[in-house]
């Protein structure tokens, strides 16, 4: 019963996802892209592949327990929902642990990938969404700035209230040993909210901040080169009517 209530709770979570960000790029989106459904596949498919395999390598931080550890598979979803949109994003959140999932399979009784799912939509979402509705590379710094904080008080809220419970109920851990490998790290983790405090928010600020300064960085790279793709089809498209 507690696994079939985690099933349908992932559902309903990820359908709702889904529909946010189908809604925003719909009325708050003013620069959506006229692309062939292939080329958004593919795309979105390739821009989840690699932040499928950048999951697999994952950072341990010396503030936080062992099983939070940073990885980088934000990037390219970044990259994707800067290029392509929200939809794309969220679609690509979800492939990349798909991806995970079929090369790694899972640790946490899926309730990581689960969190991992649900806190990236919160930090990509926003963003994309400000960055699309005034395009620009100061509102790509805005928009990312944005997700940050709401990725970190979401998260941070998430985890204290759903994940680390949860977590608790599936793996057969009592609380009191996670909120322990936390006592290990640090001396003030004594509780749930402190766990979150000490560990959660530091985790998620540090992840959108590196995440951000890479994405940044590389955007500016790449965004030139889709661009131009896109141009250059568009052309060809006109040539054949």
């Amino acid at each position: 019963m507690e696994n079939l209530k985690f099933v349908l709770a992932c559902i309903a979570t990820i359908a709702a996802i889904f529909a946010a960000a189908w809604l925003a790029e719909k009325f708050l989106v003013k620069d959506r892209k006229k692309l062939s459904d292939t080329h958004y596949m593919t795309y979105t498919a390739v821009f989840a592949t690699l932040a499928g395999v950048l999951m697999l390598v994952e950072i341990p931080l010396f503030f936080a327990p062992s099983f939070y550890k940073i990885d980088l598979s934000e990037i390219p979803v970044l990259i994707c929902t800067f290029y392509l949109g929200p939809v794309a994003g969220a679609a690509a959140e979800l492939l990349k642990v798909t991806v995970k999932l079929l090369i790694k399979g899972t640790s946490t009784a899926f309730v990581g990938d689960f969190a991992n799912f649900v806190v990236g939509c919160s930090f990509v979402l926003p963003a994309s969404v400000y960055y699309h509705a005034r395009p620009g590379k100061k509102s790509a710094l805005i928009g990312m700035a944005i997700g940050t904080l709401i990725m970190t008080v979401f998260g941070s809220a998430f985890n204290a209230v759903y994940l680390l419970p949860k977590f608790a109920a599936l793996f057969g851990m009592p609380m009191e040993a996670i909120i322990g490998m936390g006592t290990k790290v640090n001396s003030h983790i004594t509780s749930v909210s402190t766990l979150v405090l000490f560990a959660v928010v530091p985790f998620n600020l540090v992840k959108g901040v590196v995440v951000s300064a890479i994405t940044f960085l590389l955007y500016k790279r790449i965004s030139p080169i889709l661009h131009k793709a896109d141009s250059g089809k568009a052309r060809r498209a006109e040539g054949k009517e």
